[in-house]
């Protein structure tokens, strides 16, 4: 008999799931005991520990990830290689994914059967943000058309390391650096070097420390999300139709599209890919935030996936900002969704259009406020469909934002797969 000192650990997606499943439960006893407001105050809290928890060490860890991973290239082609294939690879599972979204919702057609009695009450409801997010797509709107390389450009580093909706900036800085550090000799840089690696290892200690939290705050911010859907959960039956068609697209882009890329392009597993990934997409589902679920991201594309340092660092960093697979479809079901439900049939180049939108807003939408719906208005002015008509998602936007932040994080994993399996020549596993 094994003892108890010699027990293997139980593994963090176990654990994860543990705090996801008792979170459930306390939620739906919390609903039944009325304890809304011990919830609010006495559990909600821990939630938002731990996520600030993860916020606060994002920044650090693309910082020092990103120029350790660059600087150890040791050469430049590598790097504009690398550079091109990952963004390469990002906008095509963009395309891919708005457009089994725009097969799903045409298919479905979720929106024949939403009634102007639904229109008017959520509309109604949803009045005042609805607004605010069309103020907020206006300023965009009337930017320059390369307002957003701009945006990628820091005026203070300071500035930009205080505000994680700034993550481009640091990456532009981070990159800056490391290419630097590639070009002055080894000799001159190796206290730099030594400085940065040292940093390094101390960041990925540091979310170690900080994933022991991880139970709890899944526990926390599970428990609290259903208590707070309280009030929408009479308002889901009427958009049961639309809430279907997003799932249905989403998991068939992480189910069969994922999957068959990864077959056909690394002769990857799938179920090997997945129990890989699992700590960081049920992280992704419990914050719904990518940037948030980035040091788990990272920890198990190195740890599980063996992606090397040197990949993960710059491939990783650049998807949880503009690679949105699950966000984009769901833009485009919205879209037509709205369409339907307003009585406006889309033409086909019409549909094209949303493509060409949704893809460029996932790129764009890192330097934005509230970055989906806002985008979600662009696209619906793109093609003439009145953005009031917002009102009618946001009922159950919450819970389809926790899938389809899962969705981006397993597509920024697994362009990472690709990217390492066509760099296996020139990177080094961790």
């Amino acid at each position: 008999m094994k003892s108890v000192k010699n027990r293997k650990p139980l593994a963090l997606h176990w654990k994860i799931l543990i705090g996801m499943g008792l979170g459930i439960i306390y939620g739906i006893i919390a609903l039944q005991t009325d304890s809304g407001a011990f919830t609010t105050n006495y559990i909600k809290p821990f939630g938002h520990i731990f996520i600030n928890m993860l916020k606060l060490i994002a920044m650090p860890l693309i910082f020092f990830s990103l120029i350790t991973g660059i600087s150890n290239l040791k050469d430049m082609t590598k790097l504009s290689k690398m550079g091109l294939k990952t963004f390469g690879i990002y906008i095509f599972t963009t395309i891919a994914a708005i457009s089994i979204g725009l097969v799903m919702v045409n298919i479905i057609a979720p929106g024949e059967g939403f009634s102007d009695a639904d229109q008017q009450k959520f509309s109604a409801m949803f009045n005042e943000q609805v607004q605010q997010r069309q103020a907020d797509a206006e300023k965009f709107e009337n930017q320059s058309p390369l307002q957003f390389l701009v945006d990628i450009i820091p005026d203070n580093i300071v500035a930009s390391a205080s505000d994680n909706g700034n993550m481009l900036q640091m990456i532009f800085f981070a990159v800056i650096l490391g290419i630097a550090i590639i070009l002055v000799p080894a000799v001159e840089t190796k206290v730099v070097s030594a400085f940065f690696n040292g940093m390094n290892s101390v960041i990925l200690k540091t979310i170690d420390i900080i994933m022991e939290f991880a139970p709890i705050g899944v526990f926390a911010l599970l428990g609290a999300i259903i208590v707070d859907l309280k009030g929408d959960m009479v308002l889901f039956t009427a958009l049961g139709w639309y809430a279907l068609t997003v799932i249905v697209g989403l998991v068939i882009v992480a189910f069969v599209f994922y999957p068959l890329l990864l077959q056909l392009l690394t002769k990857t597993k799938p179920l090997a890919f997945f129990k890989a990934i699992s700590p960081a997409q049920l992280l992704a589902f419990s914050t719904s935030s990518s940037a948030a679920t980035l040091p788990v991201t990272m920890e198990c594309c190195e740890k599980n996936l063996k992606i090397s340092h040197e990949v993960s660092s710059f491939v990783l960093p650049i998807g949880a900002t503009v690679n949105m697979d699950g966000t984009s479809l769901y833009q485009a079901v919205a879209a037509v969704f709205i369409a339907t439900a307003f009585g406006i049939d889309l033409t086909f180049s019409q549909q094209l259009t949303i493509i060409l939108t949704a893809t460029l807003a996932s790129i764009g939408s890192a330097a934005v406020p509230g970055a989906g719906m806002v985008m979600l208005v662009i696209v619906l002015n793109s093609v003439g469909v009145p953005s009031e008509g917002l009102a009618l998602i946001f009922a159950i936007d919450r819970p389809l934002d926790m899938l389809r932040t899962t969705i981006n994080v397993t597509g920024d994993m697994a362009v990472a797969s690709i990217i390492q399996h066509f760099n296996r020549d020139v990177t080094s596993n961790v």
